[in-house]
């Protein structure tokens, strides 16, 4: 599972790293990104690979309010194809959310310890992701585009705090993801694998992360 994420590199940097067109506005640096707030996101349409910012939550066409996002905010890459809400994005509508790290938890003697994933060497995160756009279907113009985050088995490194983490696709499989004309679900299904398990290191961290009211650098205060 990813429940929580950094977003700290500016949109312009991002845009840079992915080569895409700067769609969106700069936003301040989040350190810790929740389930419904706006997030950044690379995906391509026809020719053009834009970085906009979407609705972190999955809120499928049928669904009569976007509050349903909240429950899709994660989809295992296990079981994409079996599942309707998935299919379609995966087939069509595929994309990478960037981040800076992210968070998990565990708990011992009582108490929960928050844990800080991020990338060993620096540089950027690409989860893979899935897209939708609802519209409300009484009110004209009231369109929401969000995303989920595909999720995997846990590597060796990432399995003490949690047997899930986001899919982090590398460089060189960012091209054949975003590509809105490969159909290859199955070819596409195998990128969807543990990173390798020097890509992150864990930290410990105090425990004020665990509120999403709190948002700054001191969140990652070594405990």
């Amino acid at each position: 599972m990813c429940g929580r994420f950094l977003s700290t590199t500016s949109a312009a940097d991002l845009a840079a790293a992915f080569g895409a067109e700067l769609a969106t506005e700069e936003r301040p640096p989040r350190y810790n990104v929740a389930p419904t707030d706006e997030v950044y996101a690379v995906a391509e349409h026809g020719d053009r690979r834009r970085l906009g910012v979407v609705r972190w939550g999955l809120v499928p066409p049928w669904a009569e309010s976007p509050r349903v996002g909240a429950r899709m905010i994660n989809a295992r890459a296990e079981t994409l194809l079996d599942k309707e809400v998935f299919r379609g994005p995966l087939a069509r509508r595929r994309c990478v959310l960037p981040a800076d790290g992210f968070y998990e938890w565990t708990r011992g003697d009582g108490a929960k310890q928050a844990w800080h994933l991020r990338p060993r060497d620096g540089g950027i995160l690409a989860f893979a992701g899935l897209w939708e756009s609802w519209r409300r279907h009484s009110e004209d113009g009231d369109r929401v585009v969000s995303a989920t985050i595909v999720t995997t088995a846990a590597n060796e490194a990432v399995a003490p705090v949690h047997d899930r983490m986001p899919v982090c696709l590398p460089r060189e499989a960012w091209d054949e993801w975003l590509d809105p004309a490969n159909d290859d679900v199955l070819g596409l299904t195998a990128l969807l694998v543990p990173a390798p398990e020097a890509l992150l290191e864990l930290r410990p961290i105090g425990p004020a992360v665990g509120n999403v009211a709190n948002d700054g650098p001191e969140l990652l205060t070594a405990r």
